[in-house]
Parts: C-alpha cells; structure tokens; sequence
C-alpha cells in the first residue's frame, strides 16, 4: 500500500467512527449541565465531531494533491515504521493496563517520560518538563475545572491534600 492509498483509507475509516461516536455519544447530555459540569456525551461527542472535520478536510486536501503525502507512491510501512509503531502500541497497552494499578496521571507519566526520553529521544529538560507537567496540568483540568473524576488506582491517597484544596 502506498502513502498515498493510507491516508484516504485512513482519513474515511476515521470519518466513518466520528460519525458512529457522535451517534453514540449523543444518546447521552453533550452540552453543559449547570452544577454538574459537562453531560456524559459531551467530551466524545464533540471531539469526534473535531476528528470528522479533519478528516473531511485531509480528504479535500488529498483528492486536490495538497500534500507530500497525498501525492506519496512510497510505501507505506518500512521496518522502521513498523518497530516504532510496534513499540508505540506495546507501551500504550502497558499504560493502560498500569491504570488500575497507580492510576490515569502516574500512568501518563510514564508512558510521557519513556515515549520522550527513549523513543523520541528529546532532552532531559523537555522529557521531564512535560512529563511531569502534562498529567499535573490534566489533573486540574478533568478534577477541578470539569469535575471528573479519574481513576487513580493505589495512588489515591497521595491526591487527598489536592481534594481538600480543590473541593
């Protein structure tokens, strides 16, 4: 498969689920619940509505030959493409599973700070800076300003101080 070929397969598999998840997302509150926050579909539907935009745009701009990519004959996936994505998908399965363990935002961390340092091979100061930063910024985020709350597995305890100060 050519670059070319993926991007337009990839940019109609993702419009079809934007699609979907917007339906779906939509059986539940998408706007703003006063004292609540945002309903439960909100955050999934309107990202997907986001996703469907950009799709709809990378297919305009690949049907007009706008980019590098949508006039790409090159292939597609190369050994090295499929080592990182190989150590891409492997290192999000462990974030994932390690949620339930020490949580969403100790979680993130890890995964920032071994993607950034190891795989991407960014400086200490950018690697620790949004390593560190990021799930702290998200914590306020989703807890204080939205109001949900994430897993946070046996780290629970260590967020009691932020919940006094929060709530």
């Amino acid at each position: 498969m050519t670059v070319r070929a993926a991007e337009l397969l990839m940019a109609v598999i993702l419009a079809l689920s934007s699609l979907y998840l917007m339906w779906k997302s939509a059986e539940l509150p998408i706007g703003w619940i006063e004292g609540e926050g945002p309903g439960g579909g909100a955050w999934p539907f309107w990202l997907a509505l986001i996703m469907l935009i950009s799709c709809v745009i990378t297919i305009v701009r690949w049907f007009k030959g706008a980019t590098p990519e949508s006039r790409s004959t090159e292939e597609y996936m190369n050994t090295l493409t499929l080592q990182i994505n190989a150590v891409t998908v492997g290192s999000l399965f462990l974030m994932l599973f390690a949620i339930q363990f020490i949580g969403m935002y100790f979680s993130m961390m890890l995964f920032m700070l071994f993607y950034l340092r190891i795989v991407g091979r960014h400086t200490w100061t950018l690697t620790l800076s949004v390593g560190i930063g990021m799930p702290i910024f998200l914590f306020f985020f989703f807890e204080a300003v939205l109001k949900i709350i994430m897993p946070k597995g046996y780290a629970e305890p260590l967020f009691i101080p932020l919940y006094k100060i929060i709530f």
